[in-house]
């Protein structure tokens, strides 16, 4: 079984969100996994979040399933039904088609750092359960429908 050598992948904290829906994420860091090992079916990302930092924006999935576990430090995960402090070896998740807008936020003072893995449909998109925002196959638009103007991942 090969070994991801987390190193040899490039650490980024680029977003797409238009703005200003990006400042949050700005202390987030993560490196893709499944593109590393040529993994095509599901998505993987090993993620760090500085203190202050969101994971993202409060979101859910059409189509896609989320498992996450938590390697260390703790942050807190809102979502609809409320705030739950998760630490390391706690495992969360959520179904795809479930409208419960989730996300982390570190409000620690150290370093957290999870790994979220996802797979299904992506292209069925999604929504934020607190901005004016939602995302499909062909970028991320306002409820009414309006793209966002298209942003490039640096």
């Amino acid at each position: 079984m090969p070994k991801i050598d987390l190193a040899s992948i490039p650490q980024t904290n680029a977003s797409t969100y238009p703005e200003p829906f990006d400042r949050e994420v700005a202390g987030r860091r993560y490196r893709r996994l499944a593109p590393g090992a040529g993994l095509t079916r599901f998505g993987a990302s090993h993620v760090v979040l500085k203190p202050g930092a969101w994971s993202s924006q409060r979101h859910w999935h059409n189509g896609e399933d989320e498992l996450l576990v938590m390697v260390a430090g703790e942050a807190v995960l809102v979502e609809d039904g409320g705030r739950s402090v998760i630490r390391p070896g706690d495992v969360v998740a959520w179904a795809a088609g479930t409208q419960n807008g989730h996300h982390l936020i570190n409000e620690s003072g150290a370093d957290c750092t999870f790994v979220v893995v996802s797979g299904g449909d992506r292209a069925a998109g999604g929504g934020y359960s607190d901005i004016d925002l939602t995302f499909t196959a062909q970028g991320y638009a306002h409820r009414d429908g309006t793209p966002y103007p298209a942003r490039r991942r640096p």
